[in-house]
């Protein structure tokens, strides 16, 4: 598997070069910036002297394909950097490069026939190694040159490349597969939630059918929480300066902060976090060891600036509720602490549907606080939760936060994509800086531990990958609306009152559809709505006090009485079952 991957990534990278010499050829006065191989493809930017179209990526392709016939090495050069920058004297993006590049660095540059370009590499030995059918441009976007808003917006082409014919038509089907499913397209078709850039960037409104999931949801995480011994908190969203320079926000994370707001003469910050507060709550008053673990949540809606050329549907927010904890304990806690968190975790998840799961260990990293001792024992505590647990997982060397060690839990969802959602974050820094305490059994104060703990991530950014992973057609117990009756005849729209009240009064979601539109009509609106029930009701219905059930699948059963259906559908939503 490795042997493949490096092969792809040789053969990603080199396509990529391929694809800016095809770019000048078309426009030579482009300036060209970066084209690394990511995950699938490739993607190089450019400033060009004009906005590229859908039109100008099949020209490119044919001209690509020449290239490749061409059978072209790829040759590397090792140059000093006077040289470099006499090279591209003419390629500002470049120059910028290598000026920040220091004065004794190696510096090399790959060409293939008329191509030269500052890089690394790896590459292919030739074009002709490059299979000419097993590419393809598929879109444009705009990027800021290095990623900075104050920088020239470039225009970037994505492609993607593979080894044979074959693997490229089935990932063409998997990105027409992640299309039908994409969050922000099934958001509005199914009214769950809306985003208005003219009312303010990356903030999320949430429709009544969005708000009635997301309600689900948090109602679930609450009680499950409250079943596993934490308490729930609520915080202010706003606080004094002096709290965010002794948490550490001012000096590390000002950028990702908004600027302050003066009250009274003096800064308030809103929060990015929520930690801070609950520290504050902590040392109210004198804690025992006998008081703790201290086990306490909130859904603490924080606000972080991101750029907005990263803002992603529910994805990537500015304005985003954290499904925080924090785990206050003694040092002696700490194992069984991890252990329960990383249990609760697994569980939770499962219950959503996701049972492909994988952890990352990330250690300690060159930059730290906190003495060798308290490390050592933090990642001990973490490794053993994961092998107790039996969870596949890699180590992320230095991955960890300077404050201390953690877990990521990785998902995948139905089309195999791994999205980075939980993380159990140890933390050293801030017991610390706000002098937390507890009295231990021998009558000292000591230090305890403080554990970081977001279960879902948040739950914008779950609710997108929910939405994707079911691709809107939610398990029964999350469907916003349950079932649909639906009756063949406005002579039959009495009953269908009926039922609907019936069920209501059985605490399903129903409504019934006794609009002008036929019954058909009906029907496929209930479909599209991916509502997982629909009840057929006419004469022969009515007369026996029966409903005849249709899934979204187009499974039928005829002729049920309503209190089988709800017993039924009850069963469906205690097993947190899809249709």
């Amino acid at each position: 598997m490795a042997d493949k991957e490096e092969k792809l990534l040789r053969l990603r990278h080199s396509f990529s070069h391929v694809m800016a010499e095809a770019v000048l050829q078309m426009f030579p006065s482009t300036k060209f910036a970066i084209g690394p191989a990511i995950e699938h493809g490739f993607y190089y930017d450019f400033d060009l002297p004009r906005s590229i179209t859908p039109e100008d990526l099949e020209k490119i392709e044919q001209i690509m394909k020449t290239i490749i016939s061409g059978n072209h090495a790829f040759i590397r050069k090792v140059i000093n950097k006077k040289e470099a920058l006499d090279l591209f004297k003419d390629q500002p993006f470049k120059i910028e490069l290598i000026q920040g590049l220091p004065e004794d660095e190696e510096i090399s540059v790959y060409t293939q026939n008329t191509f030269t370009d500052l890089c690394r590499g790896p590459h292919a030995e030739n074009t002709k190694d490059l299979n000419p059918c097993a590419f393809k441009l598929l879109t444009i976007a705009g990027a800021y040159w290095r990623g900075d808003e104050k920088n020239p917006m470039l225009q970037r082409i994505y492609g993607t490349a593979w080894e044979t014919p074959k693997e490229l038509r089935s990932h063409l089907e998997w990105l027409k597969e992640v299309e039908k499913r994409d969050h922000r397209r099934l958001g509005r078709d199914l009214d769950l939630f809306s985003t208005h850039e003219e009312a303010g960037a990356g903030l999320i409104y949430w429709h009544p059918k969005g708000a009635r999931i997301r309600t689900i949801v948090e109602d679930f995480w609450r009680r499950e929480h409250f079943r596993c011994g934490y308490e729930y908190l609520y915080s202010p969203h706003i606080g004094k300066s002096w709290l965010w320079q002794t948490s550490g926000h001012l000096d590390f994370y000002s950028e990702n902060m908004y600027s302050p707001m003066s009250i009274d003469e003096q800064d308030y910050y809103i929060k990015p976090m929520n930690c801070p507060f609950h520290i504050l709550m902590y040392k109210t008053r004198m804690r025992s060891y006998r008081d703790l673990p201290l086990r306490w949540a909130e859904l603490g809606t924080v606000y972080r600036y991101e750029r907005s050329g990263v803002l992603h549907g529910l994805l990537r927010v500015r304005g985003f509720t954290q499904d925080d904890a924090h785990i206050i304990c003694t040092p002696a806690q700490i194992e069984g602490e991890i252990l329960e968190v990383l249990r609760f975790s697994l569980n939770m998840w499962k219950a959503f549907g996701f049972t492909e799961i994988k952890a990352y260990l990330a250690t300690k990293p060159e930059k730290s606080v906190g003495d060798d001792e308290q490390w050592e024992k933090a990642r001990a505590s973490l490794k053993k939760a994961i092998d107790t647990q039996g969870l596949a997982y890699d180590i992320d060397e230095g991955g960890g936060a300077f404050y201390g060690p953690k877990i990521d839990l990785k998902i995948k969802d139905a089309l195999g994509r791994e999205w980075q959602m939980t993380t159990i974050q140890f933390d050293f820094n801030l017991p610390e800086r706000f002098d937390m305490t507890f009295i231990d059994q021998d009558n000292t104060e000591k230090r305890p531990y403080m554990v970081h703990r977001a279960l879902l991530g948040s739950i914008e950014r779950f609710f997108g990958v929910l939405v994707e992973h079911y691709a809107g057609a939610f398990p029964v117990w999350i469907s916003p609306v349950q079932a649909a009756v639906i009756p063949v005849a406005p002579a039959f729209y009495d009953y269908a009152v009926k039922v609907e009240n019936i069920l209501k009064e059985a605490d399903i979601r129903v409504v019934a559809d006794v609009g002008n539109d036929r019954m058909n009509a009906k029907i496929r609106n209930a479909q599209n709505q991916k509502i997982p029930y629909m009840l057929i009701l006419g004469e022969k219905e009515e007369s026996a006090g029966h409903v005849s059930v249709r899934t979204r699948k187009g499974e039928q059963k005829n002729g049920l009485p309503v209190d089988e259906f709800i017993a039924f559908i009850k069963e469906k939503i205690e097993k947190k079952e899809n249709v």
